[in-house]
């Protein structure tokens, strides 16, 4: 079992930063392939970013490369995202998930996820 605490979202405005926490559960963090959705009203949840375990590589979808970056501390048992020149369309409730089945880019892979943080990008 890992249970999962986001924190750290908010109201921005566009072309702003902000960074984005889960705080895991458990002994086996490390273990575990880290993932960042993102959902808005009325659409699909859809994939932020994804480190794997060990060794730690990182995925990004498309319209947050080169702007997002997702980050691991094992020590603290706690997943990152680094949100910089965001946009309006970024506006979404962001959840970190979980998963043992490696690497997994669909949110119905992953088994574990925390309860969402709003992120609000004002333009």
């Amino acid at each position: 079992q890992v249970q999962l605490v986001e924190s750290g979202g908010g109201l921005v405005q566009a072309g702003g930063s902000l960074r984005l926490s889960c705080a895991a559960s458990g002994r086996t963090f490390s273990t575990y392939t880290m993932g960042w959705f993102r959902q808005v009203p009325g659409k699909e949840r859809e994939f932020v970013a994804i480190i794997n375990g060990s060794p730690s590589n990182t995925y990004y979808a498309d319209s947050v490369k080169g702007r997002f970056t997702v980050s691991r501390d094992n020590a603290k048992n706690t997943l990152y995202l680094q949100m910089n020149s965001v946009k309006p369309e970024d506006t979404a409730v962001y959840s970190c998930a979980a998963t043992a089945r490696g690497l997994r880019f669909a949110p119905a892979h992953y088994d574990y996820w925390g309860q969402g943080t709003q992120v609000t990008v004002s333009s």
